[in-house]
């Protein structure tokens, strides 16, 4: 895998899935960070074209990605949905978000007696829970994690540090556009006026994500409404390469211990797509006996439009793509000392679209135990 940085040049904007149309009151915003497959085409732009079918269908670049890496080559990634900080009472979260006291994972639900008079719906698996008395508040930590402590929490060895989480490094800046009549000081009546909602990278910041092609150093369009970003091989840092050779190589290491009946844990590192029931949800169906509780948040929501060429055409065409709620990166699952078959939060059926998402190292989860 080879890996590259992305750097913005300009603002960004990739749609979400609603429907947009320009016009009064119109809305396009944005869902960042990026999904793999949005970063994944602008590096595949820089390889040369394909020209037959045979090469279109063709499912052999790998890609993994993107990440977030800041000024001072530090990686970042979603901090995992299980954790909690513990405010001192009378201490405010919101003004002092690193005052906490400790920081706590979410357990699964004890069957005791302090329990056992609350009742869930038995059609889904029991929620994580605060399994210790607390007065203070309570509230998710920062929204990234460093990745070197992120592979200590993997290793049920954490000794947490306000330093080791941030808040995202972006601003989302709203652009208003105004078509006017000719010779008239009047909006145009279609199309006239519409709102974006764009998002700018704080300084210093970047993409990195690995492609198993080489790519020389170029400008590419980054999403469809043609913002650009400069495409750059990696420095060498050595620190960084442990972490990223982790990243890739971690699920390997699960494969050779799976055979342990310790119970185990899984961060989801890039977005999943699970199936339950024919409906999308946090958790595919033949986990549910398997899982003793999961951490997550609302789903991310993406289809959108595309281009596609048909056969014997030579133009390529707008397409629109299925739209699909996808389960966000630093979702946790917990496991009842068994995993599952699949090691990737993914559909077992599907036709080319599944193909490339594995290709793309969708729903790629990292492994923990000693929980």
């Amino acid at each position: 895998m080879h890996w590259y940085k992305i750097t913005p040049l300009d603002l960004l904007l990739f749609r979400d899935c609603k429907p947009f149309s320009p016009g009064d009151g119109s809305w396009a915003k944005s869902l960042f960070p990026p999904m793999p497959i949005t970063v994944f085409q602008a590096l595949r732009s820089l390889l040369p074209q394909t020209n037959t079918q045979s090469e279109r269908i063709q499912r052999n670049l790998s890609f993994l990605g993107p990440f977030l890496l800041d000024s001072k080559q530090i990686l970042w990634l979603p901090t995992p949905k299980d954790l909690v900080c513990l405010y001192p009472p009378g201490q405010d979260r919101k003004i002092a978000t690193d005052n906490w006291s400790a920081i706590q994972r979410l357990q699964p639900l004890p069957k005791d007696e302090a329990w056992k008079h609350l009742a869930f719906d038995d059609q889904q698996i029991d929620p994580l829970v605060l399994n210790k008395k607390w007065s203070g508040n309570i509230s998710p930590p920062k929204p990234l994690i460093k990745a070197e402590a992120l592979f200590n929490y993997l290793e049920n060895n954490s000794n947490w540090h306000p330093e080791d989480f941030h808040e995202n490094p972006w601003k989302t800046q709203v652009l208003p556009h105004i078509q006017m009549q000719t010779d008239k000081r009047q909006v145009k009546d279609a199309d006239g006026y519409f709102t974006e909602v764009a998002v700018r990278l704080e300084d210093g910041w970047c993409f990195i994500a690995g492609l198993s092609e080489k790519l020389p150093e170029s400008v590419v369009r980054l999403g469809g409404e043609g913002h650009r970003a400069l495409v750059s091989p990696l420095e060498s840092n050595t620190v960084l390469e442990k972490q990223l050779e982790l990243i890739e190589g971690v699920s390997e290491a699960c494969r050779r211990h799976r055979s342990l009946t310790v119970p185990n844990f899984a961060y989801l590192l890039t977005p999943g797509l699970a199936l339950f029931n024919e409906t999308y949800s946090a958790y595919p169906q033949d986990w549910k006996l398997k899982l003793k509780g999961c951490a997550t948040d609302k789903a991310l929501l993406w289809g959108g439009v595309s281009t596609m060429r048909k056969e014997n055409k030579t133009k390529e065409e707008p397409a629109l793509l299925p739209q699909r709620a996808f389960v966000p990166p630093g979702t946790v699952y917990i496991f009842d000392g068994v995993l599952p078959e699949k090691l990737e939060l993914l559909p077992q059926q599907g036709g080319r679209w599944l193909e490339t998402f594995k290709q793309l190292n969708y729903g790629k989860l990292l492994w923990g135990r000693g929980i």
